[in-house]
């Protein structure tokens, strides 16, 4: 408020001792003491009830909250705009697998088509991996990948001798 340094402090002090007098100068300074403090409330009182009148405390609270709001505001647009591009990267990415699949799958099923329609050179039609049926369209029953449900039943055929040991567990 004043910009009152010590030597300023220092010349109003020996002013006032030589006009006061040392006697009347603690209680001078006690009543100037007193009123600087009054001075100061009242100033505060009025200032405060100023703020009330005109609603200081709400207009400060509700830009305090009207900036909130705005950072709020443009977190939520720059995070939209990082899903967003998100988004359209993953969108590409699955487009291209798609065309890569289909791809695959016009390729193999080309491969398929030509695999059909020729011959093979022994004379025999082709047939697909992983079949097991013979290309002669005979069953196989000597092939080892040919099981059949009498070979891999638990119970014995009629005529199949049981073991002594066999007979002791019924």
């Amino acid at each position: 408020m004043f910009d009152i340094g010590f030597f300023e402090l220092l010349v109003i002090g020996v002013v006032g001792l030589l006009v006061i007098g040392p006697e009347r100068l603690p209680e001078t300074l006690r009543t100037l003491g007193l009123w600087w403090g009054r001075l100061k409330r009242g100033i505060q009182n009025t200032r405060t009830e100023f703020e009330q009148q005109i609603g200081a405390d709400d207009i400060r609270r509700q830009l305090h909250n009207e900036d909130i709001m705005q950072r709020l505001n443009s977190s939520k647009d720059a995070i939209a705009r990082a899903v967003g591009e998100n988004v359209d990267d993953i969108q590409g990415s699955m487009k291209d697998v798609e065309n890569s699949l289909k791809d695959v799958s016009d390729s193999l099923s080309d491969l398929d088509n030509a695999s059909d329609t020729t011959p093979s050179k022994t004379g025999e039609a082709d047939h697909k991996i992983g079949s097991d049926i013979p290309a002669d369209d005979t069953p196989a029953a000597d092939t080892p990948n040919n099981t059949t449900e009498s070979s891999i039943s638990a119970e014995p055929q009629e005529g199949a001798q049981r073991k002594p040991s066999d007979s002791g567990r019924h």
